[in-house]
């Protein structure tokens, strides 16, 4: 955690109740347990948009374990949470990550000043860490040349599968985001072919074996071997070489190509807030949450506990207990009656359904 300076001293202040740094499925839900306690929000995310992992890396792959949802795609459940805290007018700060965290207050009333990596710092009550793994960034293959299409017919994630109709595209890895969009995407491409180094694969049985139906039916095509080299013009892809294991190169037709090497997880200035961290884990109690400094809090994948499932609703549940304890924090003379949204007539009042 920093020491104060005087240049943050001269920096604009921004007072709320709770500052959520993440603004991924589980900090919008935050935003919805605190906004029935009448608590006001301020979300900080380094992406350009809410959603976090589940519209930056999937939008549109199906979700089956969301409770009420038989089945919800990525950026489908976060369009859903961000209208139900629409009553509760969140404010956001896309594209800025929180460079520091300074206690101003005391352990019996926290108060704390959030420096943003823009000019303002943002002054709370309490703070929920729910940054799921950091900021992330993807692993990038070994190949000459590759950043110069970069983001024009190289991309390491299928955010719109529109993108990628009627092109030829190769896949290249062997894990489940590997074989699920080689599964997704082979009905609406012209040609879809699947680079892995060996004929092994560590996806879904399942969905390896549907792959391999497609490769027996010649409805795809499956290489065994590395991508040594690209070839376009003005970051457009035309072809790429594949080194084979026995040393042959073979040329395939590519026009777009999507590497899923995973992920590279960075927990950036957090790590340098005090709190304990056990492999890039932010340790907290089960009763509310909270972390070794008393007013910050963390949920969703970021936490770390006896039992913890890395699971959204598991981080939709902290966030409603980690809201029960922010309560006495930001209103300490105010005794909290628990309610019922189904039975509260005060609380269908917060939500606009009276």
């Amino acid at each position: 955690m920093e020491q104060g300076n005087s240049e943050q001293d001269m920096s604009e202040i921004i007072k709320t109740d709770v500052v959520i740094v993440g603004a991924g499925p589980a900090g919008l839900f935050a935003v919805f347990e605190l906004g029935l306690l009448d608590i006001k929000c301020h979300l900080v995310d380094i992406l350009p948009k809410a959603g976090g992992q589940c519209s930056e890396l999937y939008p549109e792959k199906p979700i089956y374990d969301i409770p009420g949802y038989p089945i919800v795609t990525g950026q489908g459940l976060v369009d859903h949470l961000l209208k139900q805290i629409e009553p509760f007018h969140p404010t956001f700060h896309f594209g800025e990550m929180v460079e520091g965290l300074k206690a101003v207050g005391t352990p019996e009333a926290p108060l704390f000043h959030l420096r943003m990596s823009g000019d303002a710092i943002l002054e709370a009550k309490a703070v929920i860490v729910a940054a799921g793994g950091g900021s992330f960034q993807p692993k990038k293959p070994p190949i000459e040349g590759i950043e110069a299409y970069e983001g024009k017919s190289v991309f390491y994630a299928v955010r719109k599968m529109e993108d990628f109709r009627g092109r030829h595209v190769v896949i290249v890895g062997g894990g489940d985001s590997a074989l699920d969009w080689t599964l997704n995407l082979q009905p609406i491409v012209k040609r879809l072919t699947l680079i892995h180094r060996r004929d092994d694969f560590r996806a879904a049985p399942h969905s390896v074996k549907a792959m391999r139906d497609l490769v027996a039916n010649g409805q795809i095509d499956l290489h065994i071997g590395q991508v040594s080299s690209l070839r376009g013009e003005a970051g457009e892809l035309s072809s790429l070489a594949v080194k084979g294991a026995d040393g042959s190169v073979t040329d395939l037709a590519c026009e777009r190509l999507i590497p899923f090497f995973g992920l590279t997880m960075k927990l950036g200035p957090v790590s340098e807030w005090g709190l304990n961290l056990h492999e890039n884990l932010v340790p907290v109690d089960t009763e509310r949450f909270e972390t070794n400094i008393p007013g910050v809090f963390a949920i969703g994948d970021i936490n770390s506990y006896p039992g913890k499932l890395k699971l959204i609703l598991c981080g939709f549940h902290e966030g409603a207990l980690a809201a029960q304890r922010i309560y006495h924090y930001v209103f300490p003379d105010k005794r909290l009656t628990f309610q019922y949204t189904t039975s509260s007539s005060n609380l269908q009042k917060k939500l606009g359904v009276v």
